[in-house]
C-alpha cells in the first residue's frame, strides 16, 4: 500500500496560481469523491476518487482509506475485505450478485437462425428502448451463489422478462438479504412492454431460498417502492411514492413493524431522497431538499407506542449534504458539497454541532482560486409567493461594474436546485468567465413543500414561466447587471423552458442555449420511452380531444406553437443516444431557427445520452457553451 498526504491526494497534473479562477479545463481535472463506507473496525472511511483523463477520454479510479478524524490517506488496491459486504448472507454461506440474462428473442438473428447477419429488431410492445439502450431481449437478474466455486449460481428470476436492478441507473441497492439469511428482498417493476412504459409501479419482492417462492410485499401500493433496508432490529424499511405514473411524488419512509406498514414522514411537508438507520434502531436519518439546499434530518421510530413521530432538521447552511456514510463516536460521516466545491467527506458531531472536513482531494486547487460568491435572494412572484433565488457572482466581484447575466433553468421539472456541484452546468465556472448566474427555485422544485413541488404538473408553460421572468427581472434591477446582455440557458425541462421563453420573452434576452430540451410536445409523446411521465405531467395523450388538461398543454404550452415569435440567437445541444428527449426534438428546433433566418448552432454528441459523460466531449461542451456566449452576449 502507498501512503499519500491528503493535501496532495488526486492532484497530479493540477495547478492553479493565486487569483486564478475556475476554467473548463481545470474543472475536468478535479477528483470526484465517492464514499464506499466505514471500515469493519469502525476506524477508517473507505472511498473512491475518480479523475477524468482528457487524453485517454475516460476516468481513472483509485481507492483510499482515511482515519475517521482525518489525517493521512492510504491508497488500497481492493476494498472488498475492508467494508462489510451487504451481499453476503448473515451466516456467510451465500453471496448475492446480478447480471444480464437473455430472456426474449427480439433480434432478427435470434428469430431466424439462418440469418445471422440480419440486424433487424422485432417488438410487440413499448419499452423497446430505454434511456440510451435498445432492448435486445436481455434483463438484469439477481443470483445467489453458495460460497463454493463448484456451485452454480441460482437465478431467482429465472425466465422473467423483468429487471433487477432497475434500468438504467439501478445497482445492488435494489436487493438485500433478510437478517436471517433465508430470503432476498429485491426491487422490481414486473410489467412488460407497453404496460412497463406507462407505469412507475415498482414493488418489493421477497424470495425464499429454501422454498423457492416469491411474495410481493407491497402489492397494495401503486407507485414506486424502492431502497429496501433492514433496521438494526430487523424491520424492513423502504422509500415509497403513492401514485402510479408520478415519478416526483412525495417520497416517504415506510417501516414494516409487527405486521403493519408505518409511514414515518407522512405528516412532514417534504420528500425524502435517501436514509440510514441509527445504530440503535431508534431513529432514521435522511437527506431531503430544503430551502434551496439539501440537509440532514432525523425522525424517531416509536413503534406502536403513543409517542409522537417527530421530524427534526439536523444540519443547516449554504451547502448540500449528499450522502450518509455511517455513524461512529457520536458523529455522522457525510458527503457534502456547495457551488464552489466538489464533494468531499466530512464528519458532523451531534453534541457540539460541529463539522470537520476529512478528505481534501481538491482543497489545494480551490485554495489557489478566487471563488465565486453565492447569495440567497428572496423574490416575490407574480402570484405573491416568496421564491428562493440563488445568485452566483463572479470572482473578485466589483459592484461598480456591469456584468452580463444568465438565467439558469433547471430540469426535472421536479429536480431540486440546491447547492450542488455539477461538472457540466457548473455555476462556479460560469461565474468565473464573468457571468452573473441567476438560478431560481421556481415552481415544481422540492424543498419548499409538497404543493410547490406539484404546482408545475399540467402547467409547464404557466406560472413557472412567470417565476423565471420574476427572478431575472428582479436581479436585473441591480446597478451591476447589464440589462442589455441577458441570456437564458438550461437542459431537459430547462431546455424546454428556453424554447418556451424564446417565444414569450419580449426581447429581455439576447441569447439562448437549450440542451436536450423538449421542443414539440406531440412528437415527444410519440418517441420518448417513459410514457408515464408525459401522461402525468400533461394529463394524457395529445389525441384526447375531450381532455381539458391535454388540450391546454399541447396547444398553449407547446413551444413549437410560438416559433413565429422567435427572434433571438439560439444554440441547441443534443445527445444522439438520448431516448428520454429524443434527437428529433433538437433537430426540429434547429431547423425552425435556421429556416427563420435566426443565428443558430446545433451541437450534436452522437454517442452521448441525456448527459455528456466522456471527458473530451465534456470539454467540447464547455468550450462551445462559452464560445457561443462570447459571440452572442
Amino acid at each position: 500500500m502507498k501512503k499519500l498526504l491528503i493535501l496532495t491526494l488526486g492532484m497530479m497534473g493540477l495547478s492553479a496560481s493565486a487569483q486564478d479562477v475556475m476554467t473548463p479545463e481545470l474543472l475536468w481535472k478535479l477528483g470526484r469523491v465517492t464514499p464506499i463506507g466505514l471500515s469493519k473496525d469502525g476506524k477508517n472511511i473507505v472511498y473512491k476518487v475518480s479523475t477524468p483523463s482528457v487524453e485517454e477520454n475516460k476516468s481513472n479510479s483509485k481507492f483510499f482509506t482515511i482515519p475517521l478524524n482525518g489525517g493521512t490517506a492510504t491508497e488500497v488496491q481492493d476494498t472488498k475485505d475492508l467494508v462489510k459486504n451487504k451481499n453476503l448472507s448473515s451466516d456467510g454461506k451465500y453471496t448475492l450478485s446480478h447480471k444480464e440474462v437473455k430472456v426474449e428473442k427480439v433480434l432478427g438473428k435470434d428469430l431466424y437462425s439462418d440469418l445471422k447477419k440480419a440486424d433487424a429488431q422485432v417488438y410487440d410492445g413499448l419499452n423497446y428502448r430505454h434511456w440510451d439502450t435498445w432492448n435486445d431481449g436481455t434483463y438484469n437478474h439477481v443470483f445467489f451463489t453458495e460460497n463454493n466455486d463448484k456451485t452454480v449460481p441460482m437465478d431467482i428470476m429465472k425466465g422473467e422478462s423483468f429487471d433487477t436492478p432497475q434500468k438504467p441507473h439501478g445497482g445492488d441497492e435494489d436487493y438485500i438479504w433478510s437478517p436471517d439469511g433465508k430470503s432476498i428482498v429485491y426491487v422490481c417493476k414486473k410489467k412488460s412492454g407497453t404496460a412497463y412504459a406507462i407505469s412507475t409501479n415498482t414493488d418489493l419482492y421477497e424470495y425464499n431460498i429454501e422454498t423457492k417462492t416469491t411474495k410481493n410485499l407491497t402489492e397494495n401500493n401503486l407507485g414506486y417502492d424502492t431502497h429496501p433496508l433492514y433496521s438494526p432490529t430487523g424491520n424492513l424499511t423502504w422509500l415509497q411514492m403513492k401514485r402510479d405514473g408520478y415519478e416526483a411524488d412525495k417520497n416517504d419512509i415506510i417501516v414494516h413493524f409487527k405486521g403493519m406498514d408505518i409511514n414515518l414522514t407522512a405528516g412532514w411537508d417534504g420528500t425524502v431522497e435517501s436514509f440510514k438507520w441509527s445504530e440503535d434502531g431508534k431513529k432514521v436519518y435522511f437527506i431531503a431538499p430544503f430551502d434551496g439546499t439539501k440537509q440532514l434530518f432525523e425522525v424517531n421510530f416509536p413503534g406502536l407506542t403513543k409517542i409522537a413521530v417527530t421530524v427534526k432538521q439536523i444540519t443547516s447552511g449554504d451547502f448540500d449534504v449528499t450522502e450518509i456514510v455511517g455513524f461512529a463516536d457520536g458523529k455522522v460521516i457525510l458527503a457534502r458539497n456547495d457551488m464552489n466545491h466538489a464533494s468531499e467527506i466530512y464528519s458532523y458531531e451531534f453534541k457540539n454541532k460541529t463539522w470537520k472536513q476529512i478528505t481534501n482531494v481538491n482543497t489545494d486547487v480551490y485554495s489557489k482560486l478566487s471563488l465565486s460568491k453565492t447569495e440567497k435572494r428572496i423574490v416575490t412572484t407574480t402570484d405573491g409567493k416568496k421564491m428562493v433565488v440563488w445568485v452566483i457572482l463572479p470572482p473578485n466581484f466589483d459592484k461598480t461594474k456591469k456584468y452580463p447575466a444568465l438565467l439558469y433553468c433547471q430540469g426535472g421539472p421536479q429536480s431540486a436546485l440546491t447547492q450542488y456541484y455539477s461538472f457540466r452546468w457548473n455555476f462556479q465556472t460560469m461565474a468565473a468567465q464573468g457571468y452573473i448566474v441567476v438560478a431560481p427555485n421556481r415552481r415544481g422544485m422540492p424543498g419548499h413543500g409538497v404543493k410547490w413541488n406539484e404546482d408545475i404538473s399540467k402547467d409547464w408553460g404557466g406560472q413557472v414561466m412567470n417565476d423565471y421572468l420574476a427572478a431575472i427581472d428582479d436581479v436585473a434591477k441591480e446597478s451591476y447587471v447589464d440589462k442589455t446582455r441577458l441570456g437564458a440557458v438550461g437542459a431537459s425541462y430547462g431546455g424546454y423552458s428556453v424554447f418556451y421563453l424564446a417565444g414569450i420573452h419580449k426581447n429581455r434576452f439576447k441569447t439562448f442555449i437549450s440542451h436536450c430540451g423538449v421542443f414539440n410536445l406531440q412528437s415527444m409523446y410519440g418517441t420518448t420511452e417513459e410514457v408515464f411521465f408525459n401522461n402525468f405531467e400533461h394529463g394524457g395523450a395529445y389525441w384526447e380531444k375531450n381532455n381539458a388538461d391535454v388540450q391546454k398543454t399541447y396547444s398553449q404550452f407547446n413551444p413549437i406553437n410560438m416559433v413565429n415569435n422567435w427572434n433571438t440567437p439560439i444554440m441547441i445541444i443534443q445527445g444522439g443516444k438520448d431516448y428520454r428527449v429524443p434527437i428529433g426534438q433538437g433537430q426540429e428546433a434547429f431547423q425552425a431557427a435556421q429556416l427563420k433566418g435566426i443565428k443558430s448552432r446545433f451541437l450534436l454528441f452522437p454517442e452521448e445520452n441525456h448527459w455528456v459523460l466522456k471527458p473530451q466531449n465534456g470539454l467540447v461542451w464547455q468550450r462551445e457553451f462559452f464560445k457561443w456566449l462570447k459571440e452572442t452576449l
